[in-house]
């Protein structure tokens, strides 16, 4: 690990530097992190600098400097203050689909509460304890299943890349929302113009809009993820017996 790295492991995970006798410091990580979040949610994340936290804060870029060595590191310590530690549940209802259900409606609620979180979060990283938990009780959740370590890490990422895709979507609809609803009038009209080329996608959109099928992606795709871990499960289990 190079000392990059191993500096944001400190700074995520500790243990932190025991305060000498004397005054309260005036800053801290966590104080620092909220200050960040605070513009993000207002802002957005690229209008995060080490210079707009610090006046946040009321204090010199330089004092800020003395916890936090760079934005690298402060996005970082950002992105896990937002996520927070996975809610624990209360029972174990529904058995593993329930759990996960439970688990993924709590994260896309999560996103939605801090889009930018989404950006902060992707490629090859340290991740802190709280965005760790979230991964930790997926992986917990199908304990028992039949499904090696590998293919219970696999399906939280799975499940994970469901959300951020359409959690993507809909912050791309803007403040209108409902991003699905949004691309199946924009289809309609092109298919109204050119339905004769494309006859499936235009019977598709009439029989959408005939039940009231718009804007059920999430639902659709979470059920469908979660219908395709239970047949991997079950057949497990038969090849058990």
């Amino acid at each position: 690990m190079d000392g990059r790295h191993a500096e944001l492991v400190r700074l995520l995970w500790g243990p932190h530097p025991k305060r000498a006798r004397g005054p309260r410091p005036t800053l801290d990580l966590e104080r620092i992190a909220r200050a960040g979040i605070e513009i993000a949610d207002a802002d957005g994340l690229a209008d995060v600098s080490m210079q707009r936290v610090a006046a946040h804060l009321g204090v010199t870029k330089m004092a800020l400097y003395r916890y936090v060595p760079g934005k690298a590191e402060l996005v970082a310590l950002m992105a896990d203050a937002a996520i927070g530690p996975c809610p624990v549940p209360e029972g174990a209802s529904g058995g593993w689909r329930g759990q996960l259900e439970e688990w993924a409606r709590r994260l896309a609620e999560g996103f939605a509460r801090h889009p930018w979180v989404l950006e902060a979060t992707v490629g090859p990283r340290v991740m802190g304890p709280a965005e760790l938990s979230w991964l930790e009780r997926a992986v917990a959740a199908l304990d028992g299943t039949g499904l090696s370590g590998a293919e219970r890490m696999d399906a939280a990422a799975l499940l994970a890349g469901h959300i951020r895709a359409l959690t993507r979507q809909a912050r791309a609809a803007g403040p209108a929302g409902d991003a699905e609803a949004q691309l199946g009038a924009i289809l309609g009209e092109l298919m109204q113009a050119h339905g004769d080329r494309f006859p499936a996608l235009t019977a598709a959109l009439a029989s959408a809009v005939e039940s009231n099928g718009q804007d059920q992606a999430w639902e659709f795709g979470l059920q469908r993820i979660l219908d395709g871990l239970a047949a991997l499960i079950d057949r497990r289990d038969t090849r058990a017996r």
